[in-house]
């Protein structure tokens, strides 16, 4: 695929689109920080709150008394889940079915926000008055082993009144031909005849892997602060501002029966979110609880509450048929994987089944078998930076095979990987094989069977190599818009700023098409706009650049159309001509289709000499706009079965066997997101996905009690992640095949690279023995046989 449909889509000179190193429309507000997050709002007579956080890891509250809470100095407000504020919060005349209350009375796991909310003049009092509560607790059994949760015998840990609530669009549906039984929940996806393929197989081998669980830690801590107040210009009533939702207002506005032109929220600053969109309470309450005082509300979670997963833990038992020759012809998955609490996402259990790796081989017949089961871990609120979490279940197949064999691991992928167009296409994919032979070049690549290779100091060397698909979530449509004002061109975008910098890629492509410099661009950043460059992972960037160059280049048509008609009918002297004759137009007497923009410029395409300059050539103030989006991704459409845009992974490590010290020697990426947008984004991107794949390979881990299903480690102290220092170099290579269908041929790059087992089966290349991420140096030994 390319950008076929799209004006100038084939575009063979860049400009602007592809140059390095252009700062950010707003990166000085963050380096000095000026930029205001969620967390940062304060505000004159400000209130704060807390939710009571559940110490126990399954629990509910039978009473409470809040009488010695509401006697301490300070307390404004106390609000349980039986005040009818809190039951109706959330319902709109379109809901349907049954749905849990915004708050109740149960907690699933440790740390659960849980029956009370306490409003008063300073956090120290909430805290207090959160503690001076008497609470009658029914303490329930808890799961936090899964497998121990999916025996028949284990303690069903889902409440009777949350077992038949719906859930939302990306939780687990039911399946109606496995019912669930106990803890435990069916998804199961059959493609060909499994069993006949085993039968015939040439050889098989049987293999498992632990997907670690591993933490979100969102960088800005969720909070928020709302107030209301009398507007004016909307009439009787009170409208609603909120800080800290960010790009959400809409939905909280919806909450709370008020339309969108009466929910203010000024700011644009969102942080990093690694596809954890899910909103959390703290940016939900503040405006009942503003409501309720008559006062300004904020409700900040702290680094501790931040803790949710990014991925949940999942144990695969893997069967693998294949040729003499490296092909692939069954597989056979079936997993154990953590279903979190009630209302968590199906990204990691059953979202994984329609989109893995299995799907980008010939092979022809795959069995996903899993079983979800509910525990009182924790909960997962959407998606994660690894999804499909269980892509390296095909990484590792790839490589025992050439284990097996004695060959490359990258042989056997160019054997296994189908073609453009289906599971059945044996034609090499253009992309992949030079992200192959990129990469070989790369990494001077010279495979070596499993401890086969000492370095000089007497560490063992290890190698490892995973490829990926350069998706793009194509699901989005944007409505943009774009203005010539007094000669400056302006980008009006509600945001918000998320770090992808998918903003900057739209001034960019902007830019190219009328012929101007990246910095000629006006982002104007307002909560009334329409424009968000916010979609599916890298549809963000590249399909709303997409849909943004239609309409720059609409503006362009406007703009030598309006050039034309002031050139032979020019306007008349204004006072500040004093006077002063103006000369003609050269410009006078041609057509607009004989007109171009160049370098700030409207000029005559046949003499780029002619022309003038962009404010001189209209003084009209022209708005053009265009909703749309490019056609389906090949991503959206085969869901791995077709294939265009690719990327690989490679990485060195050095294993010591006396002390167990593993060491990441470098990690190498080769990735073709089809067209570079911003190289500055996307090597930033890749070096944030190798970060999060060193960190929960080697160190990040969740440490619970058994006993009570507390988690221990759930702070910066004993979560270990990668610091400054243990961040190994990244080398990187772009291509551009301009195979995508979104801007200019670009697909992207999304959380496609980060993995969860490259450095795990390097090791495993370096000392001949496996070992469960975590890998850390006292599980390394025990493989050994050495602790």
């Amino acid at each position: 695929m390319a950008d076929l449909v799209g004006v100038n889509g084939q575009r063979e000179h860049f400009r602007v689109v592809g140059k390095p190193n252009l700062p950010g429309k707003v990166s000085y507000a963050l380096a000095t920080g000026v930029a205001k997050f969620g967390i940062d709002f304060v505000v004159p007579d400000m209130l704060h709150a807390k939710i009571l956080r559940s110490p126990f890891a399954n629990a509910r509250i039978k009473h409470v008394d809040t009488t010695k809470a509401w006697q301490l100095p300070g307390v404004v407000d106390i609000v349980t889940w039986e005040d009818e504020d809190i039951k109706n919060l959330g319902a709109t005349p379109f809901s349907f079915g049954k749905r849990r209350p915004w708050l109740d009375n149960i907690a699933e796991h440790e740390g659960a926000e849980v029956g009370v909310i306490v409003v008063a003049e300073n956090l120290d009092i909430c805290e207090e008055a959160l503690r001076l509560l008497d609470i009658e607790w029914e303490i329930m059994p808890h799961v936090i082993d899964i497998l121990r949760g999916r025996e028949e015998d284990a303690p069903v840990v889902r409440p009777p009144e949350l077992q038949d609530i719906p859930g939302g669009l990306f939780t687990t549906p039911p399946d109606e031909n496995h019912p669930k039984r106990g803890n435990v929940s069916f998804a199961i996806t059959v493609q060909g005849d499994v069993d006949k393929a085993f039968q015939e197989a040439e050889n098989i081998i049987e293999y498992d892997l632990k997907l670690p669980a591993f933490a979100s830690h969102i960088p800005n801590p969720p909070a928020s602060v709302a107030w209301w107040f009398d507007d004016p210009y909307e009439g009787s009533g009170k409208s609603l501002h909120i800080e800290g939702a960010v790009q959400r207002k809409d939905s909280i506005g919806a909450m709370y029966g008020m339309p969108p032109n009466r929910t203010v929220q000024e700011g644009i600053f969102q942080g990093g979110k690694y596809c954890d969109w899910g909103m959390r309470r703290s940016q939900e309450i503040t405006p009942l609880l503003a409501k309720r005082t008559g006062r300004p509300v904020r409700m900040a979670n702290t680094r501790e509450e931040t803790f949710d997963f990014l991925m949940k833990e999942r144990y695969m038992y893997l069967k693998v048929a294949y040729t003499n020759d490296g092909l692939i012809t069954a597989v056979d998955d079936y997993s154990i994987a953590d279903g979190g609490t009630q209302g968590s996402s199906s990204f990691g259990t059953s979202g994984d089944q329609g989109y893995g790796p299995y799907y980008t081989l010939r092979c022809l017949n795959i069995r996903q078998q899993m079983e979800i089961v509910d525990s009182n871990r924790g909960k997962m609120y959407l998606s994660g930076q690894h999804c499909p979490f269980n892509w390296d279940a095909g990484t590792m197949a790839i490589y025992l095979i050439a284990e097996k064999l004695g060959k490359d691991p990258l042989e056997i992928a160019s054997i296994n990987v189908h073609g453009p167009t289906s599971q059945e296409d044996k034609n090499p994919v253009p992309s992949f094989e030079a992200c192959i032979e990129a990469g070989r070049k790369l990494m001077n690549w010279q495979w070596h069977p499993a401890r086969g290779k000492r370095l000089p100091d007497g560490r063992w060397h290890g190698m490892a190599f995973r490829y990926q698909i350069c998706p793009r979530h194509a699901f989005s449509g944007y409505d943009c818009k774009l203005e010539l004002r007094d000669g400056v061109v302006h980008l009006p975008t509600q945001g918000p700023v998320t770090g992808i910098f998918a903003v900057e890629c739209n001034a960019m492509v902007v830019a190219e098409e009328l012929g101007l410099e990246y910095d000629d661009i006006k982002v104007d950043f307002d909560y009334r706009e329409k424009f968000t460059p916010v979609g599916g992972g890298s549809d963000g960037s590249t399909a709303s650049a997409w849909a943004m160059k239609e309409c720059a280049n609409i503006l362009k048509k406007m703009i030598l159309e309006a050039a034309i008609d002031e050139a032979n009918n020019p306007p008349p002297p204004s006072l500040f001509d004093f006077g002063r004759p103006k000369e003609p137009s050269p410009l006078k007497g041609r057509k607009p289709e004989e007109l171009d923009l160049i370098d700030g410029r409207v000029v005559v395409k046949d003499d780029p000499s002619i022309g003038v300059p962009l404010a001189q050539a209209t003084r009209r103030n022209l708005v053009a706009t265009y909703s749309g989006r490019p056609p389906a991704a090949l991503w959206s459409l085969g869901r791995g079965k077709m294939l265009d845009t690719m990327n690989t992974a490679y990485c060195e490590v050095a294993v010591d066997e006396e002390t167990g010290e593993v060491e990441i020697l470098r990690f190498g990426v080769v990735a073709d997101p089809g067209k570079v947008l911003r190289p500055t984004s996307l090597e930033s991107q890749i070096d944030q996905v190798m970060y999060f794949s060193q960190g929960c390979q080697l160190l990040e881990e969740y440490v619970y009690d058994e006993r009570t299903g507390v988690k221990l480690n759930n702070n910066m102290v004993d979560y270990r992640k990668p610091g400054m220092l243990d961040v190994p170099p990244v080398d990187r290579q772009f291509l551009e095949t301009r195979a995508g269908n979104a801007a200019y041929g670009a697909s992207g790059i999304s959380h496609s690279l980060a993995n969860t087992h490259l450095v795990i089966i390097a090791i495993h290349n370096a000392i001949g023995v496996w070992v469960d991420p975590p890998a850390t140096p006292d599980k390394v030994l025990r493989a050994l046989g050495k602790a």
